[in-house]
């Protein structure tokens, strides 16, 4: 009797070598990158910067400083027998991703990548109220920055469909790890919702994040769409406490739903208008 495909994304990925691209490359993209690299593989990226060109080239990324608004005006390389990581988000502004239509609109018609991983968010399924969420919910956003993955979803799954490739999302909560704690925003003393008000929020440890976007790459039959998270939903309130009581720090006064609007950034307060628990079951499985 044949075993059925693997979908598990969680622990340590084959040690195999794979050539691979980024579009973007980034917190999460450079720590990928490194490990393609130890593992055997070839390794290209277009980032925004020259600062993380140069960063990259020195470690054996054969990298290039691009504006990363502009990618149709100038076909990408031969992706062939390539996984195509795109790491590179949205615009800031409206509600397409433009940047992933051009993307994909540069890469060459038999010269195809074998799969593209897009990192999406958590967002896209917009407020839930605090239940469960798993891969099976409709996506409703209520932000122009969750609708604006939805588009980058929808145009990813419609061209792979159209030019047969393989492709994965992983929809991804808040990143925490080394130098993506909220250490500058406790040191200044900014407030945060009172425990009892504070909806529920969810992360992942960038390690972790790295390992499945390895392990996207690699198995044979993945499903379409994960949702990638450490499985331990809590309110950002009680998450900024956490991090306070282990580096010391002292805990951010807090405020009450009343307050919010003068006290906290509109970006902030985008990610407190909703309430989701995610389950991550698939990417355990």
């Amino acid at each position: 009797m044949d075993q059925p495909a693997q979908t598990s994304l969680s622990g340590d990925p084959e040690r195999i070598g794979m050539n691979s691209f980024f579009v973007g490359c980034g917190y999460v993209g450079s720590q990928v990158a490194r490990r393609e690299l130890t593992d055997g593989g070839s390794v290209g990226a277009l980032v925004r910067r020259v600062k993380s060109a140069a960063t990259l080239n020195s470690i054996g990324v054969d990298t290039q400083s691009v504006d990363l608004n502009s990618l149709a005006l100038k076909p990408l390389p031969d992706l062939t027998g390539r996984v195509l990581y795109w790491f590179v988000p949205p615009p800031a502004q409206g509600l397409l991703d433009s940047r992933l239509a051009a993307g994909l609109g540069a890469i060459r018609r038999g010269f195809e990548p074998v799969r593209i991983v897009l990192i999406s968010t958590t967002g896209v399924y917009g407020d839930c109220g605090g239940e469960w969420v798993d891969e099976s919910r409709p996506v409703n956003p209520k932000s122009d920055r969750g609708q604006r993955r939805v588009d980058a979803e929808q145009k990813l799954q419609k061209w792979c469909q159209g030019r047969d490739v393989s492709s994965v999302v992983l929809r991804v909560p808040g990143i925490y790890g080394p130098g993506k704690l909220p250490l500058k925003r406790l040191r200044a003393g900014h407030p945060v919702l009172a425990p009892q008000v504070s909806p529920w929020s969810n992360r992942v440890h960038a390690h972790d994040l790295v390992a499945a976007c390895l392990a996207a790459a690699r198995l044979e039959k993945p499903a379409r769409v994960y949702n990638v998270s450490d499985g331990n939903p809590s309110s950002m309130t009680d998450f900024f406490f956490r991090v306070a009581d282990a580096t010391g720090l002292p805990r951010p006064p807090v405020i009450g739903r009343e307050q919010q609007e003068e006290a906290l950034s509109a970006g902030l307060l985008s990610y407190l208008a909703e309430s989701k628990r995610i389950d991550n079951s698939l990417m355990r499985e």
